[in-house]
């Protein structure tokens, strides 16, 4: 049986796959489950940007688990290669379950500090993990994820794939597969 996208997941995919304008893509908190998924999302767009807005391996809670590095570490090697692959401009920033060492052995100088501000065509966007590394910062745009909060003028990167197009600021949400907040650890989302 073929695989058929939903409606609305097909006509967002339409505008991104057609659109001429600057395609930022935002992820954050990536469990493994979801890395073939993001190769697809990658090669179907051809994003110019990719912002990764920490826990690369969102399954693997290094912050309480520091005995699975190796399993860590085999896993930001494996999204490394499929982000780098993509040849578009990338921003990494940790989050709280990431060894930002180990994130600067695979990203280098794409790994930035929460908080930072980034020019993109000609607009501001503010990254970070959480919520308040973004807040009260002169930028068009707040990248954050970490959990299900929603702040004004914020795209939570937990919620969905985020694309922004520039010039003209249009977003579009893309969902990740079902099971992935499985994958996270969380056990259930309530009141979204």
């Amino acid at each position: 049986m073929p695989f058929r996208l939903p409606l609305f997941r097909k006509r967002v995919m339409n505008v991104l796959t057609s659109s001429d304008e600057v395609k930022v893509m935002h992820i954050s908190d990536t469990p493994e489950s979801v890395y073939r998924f993001i190769e697809g999302l990658i090669e179907k767009t051809k994003p110019d940007y990719i912002i990764h807005t920490g826990d690369l391996a969102d399954n693997i809670k290094l912050e309480r688990r520091p005995g699975l590095k190796p399993a860590y570490i085999g896993a930001v090697r494996r999204l490394a290669r499929i982000l780098k692959a993509s040849r578009a401009k990338l921003y990494i920033v940790p989050g709280n379950e990431d060894d930002p060492g180990i994130i600067r052995e695979f990203f280098g100088e794409d790994v930035v500090e929460p908080g930072t501000l980034v020019e993109i065509a000609g607009i501001k966007f503010v990254v970070g993990h959480r919520a308040e590394e973004v807040l009260g910062r002169g930028a068009s745009f707040r990248l954050y994820g970490h959990n299900f909060r929603l702040i004004n003028g914020g795209l939570n990167g937990v919620l969905g794939v985020n694309f922004i197009l520039l010039p003209s600021g249009k977003t579009y949400r893309v969902g990740y597969p079902t099971g992935t907040d499985t994958y996270r650890g969380y056990k259930l989302r309530r009141g979204l």
